[in-house]
């Protein structure tokens, strides 16, 4: 029984993946474009989320600034979701969805990319960054689910919307994480030129 519905976790996670390739791969082209576009000129990523995005967005600064699969020089990325000090703070002193778009008018400026992530597409506090960002000049790439919510709503046409066509937020989750890796392999792709993975 218990094996049983592991098999349908992957066989549901597949499914997915296999169906939201066609639908997603223009709009993760368009993000990937967009991110080396800034990183290429003396810009960054600074990155999103909460929970599991929270998570996502960590992971993807990580291999970013350090590699994805590939020797590359240094990406500039930054995970808004990690100084505790400046979300406790924030959070404390104002309001918990604040917590990202102070961090981007601190940090943020034209030419940088906001890596927005919410399942649901109506995180508060990602909202609040995406205004944020725009307000800065910066292109927005928000991955989201579930219809796209607010956030969907709120995009500009210079902004990227990789939406996963799924209600389920571990499915929606796990695509974001497939997304990430594409985004990331296309960059090394543009900077370093393809290559047969190994």
């Amino acid at each position: 029984m218990l094996e049983q519905r592991i098999e349908k976790h992957f066989i549901d996670s597949a499914d997915l993946k296999y169906q939201a390739a066609l639908a997603l791969s223009k709009p993760i082209a368009q993000a990937t474009q967009a991110i080396l576009a800034s990183v290429t000129s003396g810009g960054k990523v600074l990155a999103c989320g909460n929970g599991g995005s929270a998570a996502d967005a960590q992971h993807f600064a990580a291999e970013f600034v350090g590699r994805y699969e590939r020797e590359r020089p240094e990406l500039g990325a930054i995970a808004l979701t990690t100084d505790s000090s400046i979300l406790t703070a924030i959070a404390n002193d104002y309001d918990f969805n604040v917590i990202f778009s102070k961090q981007v008018r601190a940090l943020g400026v034209a030419g940088d990319v906001l890596l927005a992530i919410s399942t649901s597409g109506n995180s508060g506090n990602i909202i609040a960054a995406i205004e944020a960002a725009h307000a800065r000049d910066m292109i927005v790439v928000a991955l989201t689910g579930k219809g796209g919510g607010k956030i969907g709503a709120l995009l500009r046409e210079t902004d990227v919307h990789i939406c996963v066509p799924h209600d389920r937020t571990a499915r929606i989750q796990e695509v974001h994480l497939l997304t990430l890796h594409c985004i990331c392999d296309g960059v090394d792709a543009q900077l370093l030129g393809d290559q047969e993975n190994v």
